[in-house]
Formats: structure tokens, C-alpha cells, sequence
């Protein structure tokens, strides 16, 4: 089983990789992130959105892993379930190109927390 600092790093690395794709997407490629209705996401945002994310798949993993023998499996299929949801979030951005780095936004913690969390 994994221990919670392993699992507490997970989350960190979620967050250090939104916040690399964001500095990435943002500042070298200057792509403007604003959703229509929301204004511009930030930097601030990216990393508190990406923590929530993460200690909210952690919580409902450990929930699983202590309900049922198939924690694990129902938890992968459940946060794959939610990432392909929230991917539809990012398609109201106003541009293409917040568009693509809102979906790779997403697509970047929901890969870290997929690969790391369950192990």
C-alpha cells in the first residue's frame, strides 16, 4: 500500500506540473487563459485548483481502498470518468488557444494523479 507522503507527493507533483504547463503556455507561448463569464485564469488558481484535485482523488481513493477489495480499480475508472468530463470545461474558453492549454491543463494532473495515486 502506499504510504500517505508518497501519495502526498503525488499531489505535489500535480500541482508543479500545472504550474510548469502554465508558465509554458502562458508566458512562453503567451496564450491568455480567460473563460468568458470566469476572466483570466492565473498562476494562483492552476495551483489551488490542481491541490483540490489531488487531495479530492486522494480522499475518495482512500475511501475506496477501505470500502471495497476493488478500491483501486473503481477509483482508476472513476477519476478517468471525471477527467474525460472536465475536459468539456475548457471547450467555453475564448480563444483556441486557451482552449488547447486549458485541455492540457487538465490532461496534466488528471495523467500525474492516474499514474501516481493508485500505485
Amino acid at each position: 500500500m502506499t504510504s500517505p507522503l508518497q501519495r502526498a507527493g503525488v499531489v505535489a507533483a500535480a500541482v508543479a506540473a500545472a504550474e510548469a504547463v502554465f508558465l509554458l503556455v502562458h508566458h512562453a507561448a503567451g496564450v491568455d487563459l480567460t473563460v468568458p463569464g470566469q476572466g483570466s485564469v492565473g498562476a494562483v488558481a492552476v495551483g489551488a485548483i490542481a491541490a483540490l484535485a489531488g487531495l479530492a482523488a486522494w480522499g475518495l481513493l482512500a475511501i475506496l481502498e477501505r470500502a471495497t477489495r476493488r478500491g483501486r480499480t473503481i477509483w482508476v475508472i472513476t477519476a478517468a470518468a471525471v477527467l474525460l468530463v472536465s475536459l468539456l470545461g475548457p471547450l467555453g474558453a475564448a480563444t483556441a488557444g486557451a482552449v488547447a492549454g486549458l485541455l492540457a491543463l487538465h490532461l496534466t494532473v488528471g495523467a500525474v494523479l492516474l499514474a501516481g495515486l493508485p500505485r
